[in-house]
């Protein structure tokens, strides 16, 4: 899937929901939902409690940013 944007975001809510995201899909859709807010204005058992799971183990900042480097070390 491409970058996350306000154009496509349902679409990737939609997939996330559906079980169909992957790995990465999964990873950029939590990026941009943190990065913008909306991870806290979202359900926060499909949304809020993931962010902050991703946040708490580094893979995710504060700032939305995707810790590659703490993701090579998980795989």
């Amino acid at each position: 899937m491409a970058k996350v944007t306000k154009k496509n975001l349902v679409d990737y809510i939609m997939s996330y929901e559906d079980g169909s995201l992957d790995t990465e899909g999964t990873l950029q859709l939590f990026s941009h939902l943190i990065k913008t807010g909306q991870a806290w204005q979202l359900q926060g058992s499909m949304y809020g409690r993931p962010a902050q799971s991703l946040i708490d183990r580094g893979i995710i900042s504060r700032k939305g940013v995707i810790n590659r480097n703490k993701l090579k070390g998980m795989m």
